[in-house]
């Protein structure tokens, strides 16, 4: 009987251990198997965006995964006027982004060092400037800018940008001023630097990745901008997004430029987060321990 008893556990054997092995192996990669799906799904969007975007316009709607790629949508898109909205879009978001810092970074610090009665209050009307829904300034901008004649200008356009842009830079930058220690500037001073030499040479250096991370939202929150450039712009100064939904036309909507036009519109953002990653990791989270 014991003998007849053994070979059946020995067969039964291997598939019990290769399934605690089984279970093993995904305790000790599980964090990584969660990932890769948290990945998987949030990437699945711009993946399947670049898919239909080098997908024949007769093979679109097809179930089949497998074709032969082409840039048919993105000749058709440099054969009419998406590049020209797409510099516009580039050159506007980088001149707001600029502005911004130029602007913001200086009024960060005099927020985060100089103490004055009213600095709470300032910090707080800045940002509320920020709350205020896109529509309650549509009409303002909009009468304004056709009495300056700034409508349909790049100009006009980054200003615009600049004003809801400014309360980002000054909220996030001074944190991060207030996290470098008050005596590195005071050493500055005795070496013979005066406020904007230890600002300048020791403050706004240690503070880079913070004004790293403030560069790459405000150059985001202007490329994707929708609302203010269609309402403000007309031919001159029309940027990507907008551009965009002007393939969205009557007859059809002309979904290999769409799909080609918003794989195009990603690059940038995306390549200017790859350059500054780095700095951006430890930007978005300095400040979350304080001693």
């Amino acid at each position: 009987m014991r003998s007849s008893i053994e070979p059946a556990r020995a067969a039964a054997a291997p598939p019990a251990i290769r399934r605690r092995r089984l279970a093993g192996w995904l305790r000790r990669h599980a964090r990584e198997l969660v990932t890769l799906a948290l990945l998987l799904a949030v990437m699945f969007p711009f993946l399947w965006l670049v898919h239909l975007a080098f997908k024949p316009g007769g093979e679109l709607f097809e179930e089949n995964l497998l074709f032969t790629p082409t840039l048919e949508g993105f000749r058709s898109l440099l054969q009419g006027s998406f590049p020209r909205s797409f510099g516009n879009s580039l050159l506007v978001s980088t001149l707001s982004t600029v502005l911004s810092l130029l602007i913001g970074v200086p009024a960060a610090y005099a927020l985060a060092r100089w103490r004055f009665r009213w600095r709470r209050r300032v910090a707080l009307w800045i940002l509320v400037t920020r709350m205020a829904p896109p529509i309650a300034f549509t009409i303002p901008f909009f009468l304004a800018y056709r009495w300056l004649g700034l409508q349909d200008t790049v100009p006009g356009l980054a200003i615009v940008y600049l004003t809801f842009n400014l309360a980002v830079v000054i909220w996030l930058m001074q944190t991060f001023f207030e996290a470098v220690p008050p005596a590195l500037e005071e050493a500055a001073y005795i070496d013979g630097c005066g406020v904007w030499q230890a600002f300048w040479r020791v403050t706004l250096p240690l503070s880079a990745p913070g004004l790293a991370a403030t560069a790459v939202l405000c150059f985001i929150f202007s490329w994707n901008d929708f609302f203010y450039a269609l309402i403000l712009t007309r031919t001159n100064a029309v940027t990507a997004p907008v551009a965009i939904v002007n393939f969205l036309q009557f007859e059809g909507w002309e979904w290999t430029k769409i799909a080609a036009a918003g794989t195009l519109v990603m690059f940038p953002v995306v390549i200017f987060t790859v350059l500054m990653r780095s700095y951006l990791v430890r930007g978005l989270t300095a400040g979350g321990v304080k001693d």
